[in-house]
């Protein structure tokens, strides 16, 4: 089988998409697929093109993947705005591209609008073409601010057409799956289910003391640590206000902030006078496993009111660390649905610092409790959220796809 994947995101960039999308790639052409890929020249999640990527177009091999990049512009502050002019000028190139001649196309949502361009493209040379939801457009514009905005319902009927001019829909999560059927009105038996994994490898040496004492990390802080992107949805202001807390408190809990982001700036001018707070550079990937287990708690904040939009991404690789998990998040939310079915840690209401520094304090006097959460997590990881797994999935998946379309 060929199979061609398109998506803005690609490695080396570090979180959001990119790693799925890289991990799935190499994951298909080990199990003997022909993968090519179509990709935007890496800028997330500091929204500027890396160094070394000059020019409108290159051309790369990791490993047995073919990998063709497409300059589009990056927005240097990333509004809806900025985003779609993004999303549309990586989707046209896309379209004007010369494609190998594929089976079946795969898009991977974010971006959108750019997957909107694929599909047209796929559909004039009767290609089937699945598209991977990795977030909800419109669920996201009615969970922020934009919400408020009367782009909401046009952007529904957006993205609901979008997703039925596809000839299938994965999504990573059951919820996923309800609001494409149920609201955006795909059939059902367009749409699977394949759940995310964890794209870190934790190497199995590894000292724990050594790793906190090159993070700065004294014998005596109890480590709260906060994970990948610091954008608007993850509304980490409030864990900026539990550090000033603490501090005031004398807490032995010490807030940590590691990865990057369009919110950084300002989230580090707020965070002026917390001594109980560490920001920390996007990490390689032994060193960001090292940082995950050597924590003592793992944070997931989000935005209140944010509760469909997304699954982090970042609660595939906490589960497989061992450590509990506190998460400020709705009831009801997505991840409070995914932490619960874990038995991974413990959920406080987003926006409330008091609860967030409490939850944690709690784990610190509770460590009986705290393992036995990290355990129940590492063993739900294993599971359901199994790379292996996942990746057998998407070939089956794309394969049918491709037979189908072979056999009308």
């Amino acid at each position: 089988m060929k199979a061609l994947l398109i998506g803005l995101n690609y490695a080396p960039e570090p979180s959001g998409n990119a790693p799925y999308t890289s991990k799935l790639a190499q994951g298909l052409a080990d199990r003997g697929v022909q993968v090519n890929v179509i990709t935007g020249y890496p800028h997330y999640p500091e929204w500027k093109i890396a160094e070394g990527y000059e020019g409108l177009s290159m051309d790369e091999r990791h490993g047995a993947v073919t990998v063709k990049r497409l300059r589009s512009t990056v927005p240097k502050h990333p509004n809806g705005l900025g985003r779609l002019l993004m999303e549309v000028t990586f989707g046209a190139r896309t379209v004007l591209q010369r494609w190998p001649r594929p089976d079946v196309v795969l898009v991977v949502s974010p971006a959108l609008f750019s997957a909107a361009f694929a599909i047209f493209r796929a559909r004039l040379f009767r290609i089937p073409v699945g598209i991977w939801v990795q977030d909800l457009y419109s669920k996201g514009m009615e969970e922020t601010s934009d919400g408020r905005s009367s782009l909401a319902p046009l952007m529904k009927r957006l993205e609901a057409l979008i997703l039925r001019a596809a000839d299938g829909v994965s999504v990573i999560h059951d919820r996923f799956r309800e609001h494409v059927v149920h609201e955006l009105g795909v059939p059902g038996d367009r749409v699977r289910v394949i759940r995310n994994w964890t794209h870190v490898n934790h190497h199995p040496s590894f000292d724990r003391s050594s790793a906190r004492d090159r993070l700065g990390w004294a014998p005596e802080d109890f480590i709260a640590l906060h994970a990948g992107n610091m954008g608007v949805k993850q509304g980490l202001e409030n864990v900026i206000d539990a550090a000033h807390l603490a501090s005031r408190n004398g807490s032995d809990v010490r807030f940590v902030l590691l990865g990057n982001g369009n919110q950084r700036g300002f989230l580090e001018s707020k965070a002026s006078g917390a001594d109980r707070l560490q920001f920390l550079e996007p990490l390689p990937d032994r060193a960001y496993s090292e940082a995950l287990r050597s924590a003592d708690v793992l944070l997931v904040n989000e935005r209140p009111g944010v509760k469909d939009m997304s699954v982090p991404s970042k609660l595939t690789s906490y589960f497989v660390t061992g450590r509990p998990i506190v998460a400020a998040t709705e009831t009801g939310s997505a991840t409070s649905h995914e932490m619960s079915a874990a038995g991974a840690g413990l959920r406080v209401d987003p926006g409330v610092p008091e609860d967030l520094v409490a939850a944690i304090e709690q784990l610190q006097e509770d460590p009986g409790s705290a393992e036995d959460f990290g355990a129940a997590a590492r063993q739900y990881s294993e599971k359901v959220l199994s790379e292996e797994a996942a990746v057998q999935s998407y070939a089956a998946w794309l394969s049918d796809l491709a037979f189908r379309a072979n056999s009308n």
